[in-house]
């Protein structure tokens, strides 16, 4: 049984550590929400997101998992007799291509090896190729740790294919890695709220593009739960289109105005200063499962070189030090094993974990 007045730290690639502060914030009194009361909170939290995100467009938020936008950007931006490019790199670009072809639309594979990034010239070479209405794109694959080089990849589809509309899913990437929305010229990009944003799992953050938005207007079958066009008009008068998970957005404003009073490019150096810790601990005691160029900065897929039983290491420092961190995802399981550095961990957080694998391997 779990002690609920001493719960594991979670080190875990999502959800992570929840501190008390955010926590008291899911324990207040409830609004209705379809009161001025909630719209008040919507509108304000609204507005820090986008100015977390440097956006002027529009940001929808979504009571479900961000696996629920994998759909909803497939089923409002792309009719039947269009075709999705999705690029493929983990466990995660992989489940979002099933979702396109789940949602009964044609797609094509852009495929590597775990652990390998996409590259913007791979994807210039295919859509050279090819007639494709959109392309999926994972920022950070949370299966292997890379962090795909989204930068270039979108200055190259600026530069060359403009009209190509372009969905990325940000969810382990949102908050701990860049993401300027407008400047990337992105149209939808998303994450949950369990992981950089260091809030217990129940709430997405989507932001979709105002041509991502005219071009589901004429997009046929979209559903009910996740139409955009439903979402948009809910969204004028700071609503949701369904009964939104109104502790989590309370918790949410709270960890807004944190980051914003810490400021975005100190946001992402903290977690780039942790993701060079971990890696430098990883290559002097076993490897990096990522090339260290596109190396994440919010987790790390360590390679299991030493051969040690993964799972017997976890369980140790669980029942001695009541901390959890992760086992290598799906068919990396005991390969590699997994160490998030996101949210609200801190770096002594990263040094006692670390210490205590130490101890273990030796």
């Amino acid at each position: 049984m779990v002690d609920w007045k001493n719960p594991p730290r979670l080190f875990i690639p999502g959800p992570v550590k929840v501190d008390e502060d955010v926590l008291q914030q899911l324990a207040r009194p409830t609004l209705g929400h379809r009161g001025k009361e909630y719209s008040q909170l919507q509108g304000e939290t609204v507005d820090m997101l986008k100015e977390i995100f440097f956006t002027k467009q529009n940001v929808f938020l979504s009571t479900s998992s961000a696996s629920g936008i994998w759909e909803a950007a497939i089923r409002n931006c792309v009719a039947d007799d269009e075709t999705v490019l999705c690029t493929m790199c983990g466990a995660f670009s992989d489940k979002w291509a099933d979702v396109v072809k789940s949602c009964g639309k044609k797609h094509e594979e852009l495929k590597v090896e775990w652990g390998q990034p996409i590259t913007a010239q791979m994807i210039d070479e295919k859509l050279s190729a090819g007639n494709y209405a959109a392309i999926t794109i994972v920022y950070n694959e949370t299966s292997t740790g890379v962090a795909n080089p989204v930068y270039e990849i979108s200055e190259m589809m600026k530069r060359k294919y403009p009209d190509v509309l372009v969905f990325v899913d940000s969810v382990s990437a949102m908050v701990g890695l860049p993401l300027e929305f407008d400047k990337l010229g992105w149209d939808i990009t998303f994450a949950s709220v369990q992981k950089a944003f260091a809030i217990p799992p129940g709430l997405a953050v989507a932001l979709v593009s105002d041509r991502a938005l005219e071009k589901s207007a004429n997009v046929p079958n979209r559903g009910y739960y996740f139409d955009f066009q439903l979402w948009a008009k809910s969204a004028v008068k700071n609503q949701t289109l369904t009964t939104p998970n109104v502790p989590h957005i309370m918790a949410l404003n709270y960890q807004c105005k944190k980051l914003l009073k810490e400021g975005m490019e100190n946001v992402w150096a903290r977690h780039k200063k942790m993701g060079e810790f971990v890696r430098a601990w990883a290559k002097e005691n076993f490897d990096l499962f990522a090339p260290e160029q596109h190396a994440s900065n919010t987790l790390t897929a360590v390679k299991n070189t030493k051969g040690i039983d993964v799972a017997k290491t976890i369980a140790a420092i669980q029942e001695k030090h009541n901390t959890v961190f992760g086992n290598g995802y799906g068919k990396l399981k005991e390969q590699a094993f997994r160490i998030a550095h996101m949210g609200d961990i801190t770096l002594d957080d990263l040094k006692e974990l670390l210490g205590w694998i130490d101890e273990e391997i030796k």
